[in-house]
């Protein structure tokens, strides 16, 4: 059973690209800056950083203050931008499912926790960024970070104001902070489950997605 939409909303990391290896190194790398070495080996248990916003992120899982946080965040970029952005690579059927989209007539957005710039380019390397009408990421300093403060940053530009419009956009993503950023803007969500996000996490908190897939088949099979 299909849903007919207007807006289709995607967030990136876990939902476009596969960027764990490049996000999980960033922080393996601004950790060594405060002297705190995390192995190879101990990555995985840092794939919380994949997804919620940075900042929140340094301060939930090292204690870190705000001068510390701003730190970090520096020393993380440092090895992302040049490096960790291309330690990534799109899931298996992205390109097909947003060319089908696209040529059904639907407006693609993204809406990302990530820097808005650094989310631009990630989508040129792997020329995606043609398929989409806008992008919107957090602003410089963290102040744009939450993901119903993107989607809402979203909709201005590209004119979803009306309760009726926003009844036309769905939310994509596959973590449960892309299902409450949608809930709280007050529109449906689609759960992924080959991000890095589990069925749980997706259905089990007070916000529920209110779809699940398993793959892009199954979410073009939704969508159009």
């Amino acid at each position: 059973m299909g849903i007919d939409k207007k807006y289709i909303i995607f967030d990136l990391d876990g939902t476009l690209t596969d960027s764990k290896p490049g996000i999980l190194k960033s922080v393996q790398y601004a950790m060594k800056h405060f002297g705190i070495i995390i192995q190879d080996g101990d990555l995985d248990s840092y794939s919380h950083f994949i997804g919620p916003p940075l900042r929140i992120s340094f301060k939930n899982h090292f204690g870190f203050d705000d001068e510390k946080i701003e730190e970090a965040v520096a020393k993380f970029r440092e090895y992302l931008i040049p490096i960790g952005l291309y330690e990534n690579e799109l899931y298996p059927g992205i390109i097909n499912l947003l060319k089908k989209l696209k040529d059904s007539g639907k407006t693609l957005i993204l809406a990302t926790s990530k820097a808005e710039k650094q989310a631009k380019t990630v989508l040129e390397h792997f020329d995606i960024l043609k398929y989409f009408d806008f992008v919107g990421g957090d602003e410089p300093g963290g102040g744009r970070s939450n993901k119903d403060e993107v989607i809402l940053y979203c909709f201005e530009h590209c004119g979803v104001l009306s309760k009726e419009d926003k009844a036309k956009a769905v939310m994509i993503g596959d973590r449960d902070l892309d299902i409450i950023g949608a809930a709280k803007v007050g529109i449906e969500s689609v759960g992924v489950l080959y991000g890095y996000g589990s069925y749980e996490e997706l259905t089990s908190d007070e916000y529920k997605a209110d779809y699940i897939v398993r793959n892009a088949e199954e979410l073009a099979e939704l969508l159009i």
